[in-house]
């Protein structure tokens, strides 16, 4: 007993320590650990944008229905590469979900895989996340590739590229909701300036 008291903290770090080996158990702890330290992600500088001008990507839906990035080309578009294996994309995954309930009518989501359709419509029917997941048909324009898990991409009606993030981040934040309601604001506020020269 006298033992355990003197080394009560080396015997706490070696349990944490065995059980982040133990394929069952360190899977959660790392991603309640990346959901603690995960903040709200950071704006490109507007020097550093780059601006996306080809949207010519070939998807297919869990239902196996094809369709192209193009079809959002002019719009708000979050695009996120995730798996179901990587605890950083599993912690992001709630405040996605919680931001899609809001924004998933005026803002174009594309959470992207590449595992087996049975494999995520399992894990998205356990999770009741209802964001739209989709698997490459061809291969991502160039300044889409990323060789990270996750990287999220948010980008402009005009398809500037405002942020690439890596690694989990909270995307529920205020300031990611603000910066999609200016992003959604934009071309309206351009119009009335229009209409009133």
């Amino acid at each position: 007993m006298e033992f355990i008291k003197k080394n009560w903290g080396n015997i706490l770090m070696i349990a944490i320590l065995a059980l982040l080996f133990i394929p069952q158990t360190s899977k959660p702890i790392k991603v309640f650990v990346n959901r603690i330290f995960a903040f709200s992600p950071s704006e490109i500088k507007q020097e550093n944008r780059n601006v996306l001008t080809d949207y010519n990507w070939r998807l297919k839906t869990l239902s196996s229905e094809e369709i192209n990035l193009s079809k959002s080309k002019g719009k708000v578009i979050i695009i996120n590469f995730w798996a179901t294996w990587c605890p950083p994309c599993i912690a992001e995954m709630p405040s996605f979900q919680k931001l899609y309930d809001d924004y998933g009518s005026r803002v174009d989501f594309y959470f992207v895989s590449s595992e087996e359709i049975e494999k995520l419509q399992k894990f998205i029917q356990t999770k009741g996340y209802t964001f739209p997941v989709y698997l490459q048909n061809s291969e991502s324009p160039e300044m889409l590739q990323s060789n990270s898990l996750p990287t999220t991409y948010v980008i402009s009606k005009e398809g500037e590229i405002i942020i690439k993030e890596f690694g989990s981040a909270d995307w529920n934040s205020d300031k990611t909701r603000k910066l999609l309601d200016e992003l959604l604001n934009q071309f309206k506020v351009f119009q009335a300036v229009l209409v009133t020269l």
